[in-house]
């Protein structure tokens, strides 16, 4: 008798996971690096704002600078929470493991 190659793979925790719950950890896991990303790059460009107003080749306009960030913060807010009720609205058998997926790729990501 063969075996298939599948038998003979390593017991992983994600093989027996539904596709709902592996499309919820692939939304989770992929949001919360971009936003960590997103905050790297934020920081990189408010050091070089800063340095540059330091230098007095440019001026911040500190309340528009903070305004700004939170309207990005909010829209950002928003962009998840449309992620997370997409995910709970899916028409298949496994919403609620779709949505356990999700925030259990936000934990790990």
């Amino acid at each position: 008798m063969s075996e298939n190659w599948i038998d003979k793979m390593p017991d992983l925790p994600y093989w027996n996971m539904s596709g709902g719950f592996i499309m919820g950890l692939a939304v989770g896991f992929v949001l919360k690096k971009s936003i960590k990303l997103l905050l790297f790059l934020l920081g990189v460009g408010l050091i070089l704002l800063f340095v540059l107003d330091n230098q007095k080749i440019v001026v911040i306009n500190e309340q528009a600078l903070e305004h700004t960030v939170e309207g990005g913060m909010v829209q950002l807010k928003e962009f998840g929470h449309f992620l997370q009720h997409k995910l709970s609205t899916m028409h298949t058998a496994t919403t609620g493991s779709t949505v356990a997926g999700f925030f259990a790729g936000l934990k790990i990501g």
